[in-house]
């Protein structure tokens, strides 16, 4: 599993993928109907590339510090 992760293609699609399902998901089930009040979770594209972004973000996670 430790050498899967550390594939940069899993990195560069897999986690994006996973976030904008999880955006997806998020808009199906929880999404409101009104773009007024929720404009993120009322659009399926938004919400989406919302989810993409975060997955991406997670994917890459700060430097290591050095240990003395």
């Amino acid at each position: 599993m430790k050498k899967l992760l550390e594939n940069k293609w899993v990195r560069w699609i897999g986690f994006p993928l996973l976030g904008a399902l999880g955006g997806y998901a998020y808009y199906y089930f929880i999404g409101c109907s009104g773009g007024n009040t929720c404009p993120i979770s009322s659009n399926p594209l938004i919400s989406t590339g919302y989810g993409a972004l975060i997955g991406l973000i997670l994917a890459f996670p700060g430097k290591k510090q050095k240990q003395q």
